[in-house]
């Protein structure tokens, strides 16, 4: 969660700057777990997205900043809609940082979807497809949940890839995962998890919902017409951190929820296993800010929680900025800060009994995913920045074993030695560029 949005900048900073040294390396032959060198990040097709790409005009510039799009109001829904419905559809210019990359089609999807309870639901998504020669029937594609751990509205992935929340720290360590992708011909549809335009706090932590969301993402993905994906096209879920929940969530209940789909592999990597014990370990650290969000991105789904009644007049005005904040700048500015000092009577909010049941609901290790997993979490907490417990990843990689799932564990060294050390490998592997190969060989 934190540790991978606070390095994006400075590892892609890093790579830039190394695959001068790298260039015309060749890569190796690659074990399940492998940094990827430089210039396979930077790859051809990457390069190509730059010298065939333009830098945004003034205008395109500051439209989006200040603007809210009305194309996001929800229509009434009849409520005999199929998940994966199509509501709205257009393409859209992708545009980061103001630039607007070459050779990427994109388009941002509206779509049914379902609430915890199976009541009709609005989600958005955006869907974006390289232009690089192939036949767009024949690609592969990635159901990706990254970093996302924003509360507020016109914070989702929308947003950051269409130049409204361009310093999001979700985003830039979206960057390195993407560019591998794309290298390999892959599209790759991101959900929102909700409706990007919606003002109400956004329930972006209930795993339920946020598998389903990426599950009916990835069914409207492939009926959208104007993408031309083929609807048996093999697929891979990719979740990282905060979007990890959702991901293993959409494993975890694929074979029951979404059977037509081509699910061939899945990897997880610094997800929040069990809610209860983030939030514990996560108080006073790092990403206290995090945690914190964590419960407000619950409580939309839960309302039994009632948060706000067990908060501080300190907490209370917290909560209210956090609702309607991105994680960039706002959830950096508690670090370390103890989170039972928010709640009323010093609780701890771990062991408030009105939050049990929404942590119950949320643990993950329900049902055993059908296709193949990859965890790829820290190995142990030997970091200041390891806010979920390696423990818990371990412990669910053995209840999927024991359900039948095909899985590898592969421990990332998330120690402060490699990270002074080895900062490029340090935080490629902790945004997950080491798992490419092994998903791309359950996509081959």
């Amino acid at each position: 969660m934190l540790w991978r949005t606070v390095i994006g900048l400075s590892v892609a900073v890093a790579a830039l700057v190394s695959v001068v040294m790298a260039a015309g390396a060749p890569a190796a032959a690659a074990p399940p777990n492998r940094t990827p060198n430089p210039n396979e990040i930077f790859n051809g097709y990457v390069l190509g997205t730059f010298t065939n790409g333009r830098v945004a005009s003034p205008q395109e510039i500051f439209t989006p900043l200040v603007s809210a799009d009305p194309w996001f109001v929800e229509p009434r829904l009849r409520g005999t809609e199929n998940p994966g419905a199509i509501v709205k559809a257009r393409k859209v210019a992708v545009q980061f940082t103001g630039f607007r990359p070459g050779n990427l089609d994109a388009y941002q999807l509206m779509y049914v979807t379902r609430g915890l309870h199976g009541e009709p639901e609005i989600s958005t998504g955006i869907l974006m497809v390289p232009v690089d020669g192939r036949a767009n029937a024949t690609r592969r594609v990635v159901g990706y949940q990254f970093a996302n751990d924003s509360v507020g509205a016109w914070c989702h992935p929308s947003t950051m890839w269409t130049g409204k929340d361009p310093m999001d720290g979700a985003s830039w360590s979206a960057l390195g995962p993407l560019a591998l992708m794309f290298g390999k011909g892959y599209a790759v549809m991101i959900s929102d998890v909700g409706n990007n335009g919606d003002p109400h706090p956004h329930g972006v932590f209930a795993g339920k919902f946020g598998g389903n969301a990426l599950l009916d993402g990835l069914r409207a993905a492939l009926a959208h017409r104007d993408a031309g994906l083929s609807a048996s096209a093999p697929i891979s879920l990719f979740g990282i951190a905060g979007g990890g929940v959702g991901a293993a969530f959409a494993a975890e209940n694929a074979a029951a929820y979404a059977p037509e789909l081509n699910i061939r592999a899945t990897v997880l990597e610094g997800m929040a296993v069990d809610q209860r014990n983030f939030i514990r370990t996560s108080s006073g650290s790092i990403g206290s800010g995090f945690a914190f969000a964590t419960l407000l991105g619950l409580e939309p789904r839960y309302p039994e929680m009632k948060i706000d009644e067990k908060l501080s007049p300190a907490g209370k005005a917290l909560a209210d900025v956090f609702r309607t904040q991105c994680q960039t700048p706002a959830y950096f500015a508690t670090p370390f800060l103890p989170l039972q000092a928010l709640f009323k009577n010093g609780q701890h909010p771990a062991d408030i009994p009105d939050f049990q049941a929404a942590y119950r609901d949320n643990v993950l290790g329900h049902k055993a995913p059908k296709a193949p997993v990859l965890i790829a979490s820290c190995a142990a907490d030997d970091s200041f920045m390891s806010i979920v417990p390696a423990a818990d990843a371990r412990k669910l990689a053995k209840q999927y074993r024991r359900g039948g799932t095909h899985v590898d564990y592969h421990p990332t060294n998330c120690s402060m030695v490699n990270f002074l050390t080895n900062m490029y490998g340090w935080g490629t592997d902790l945004f997950g560029m080491q798992t490419i190969d092994w998903m791309a060989a359950r996509l081959a």
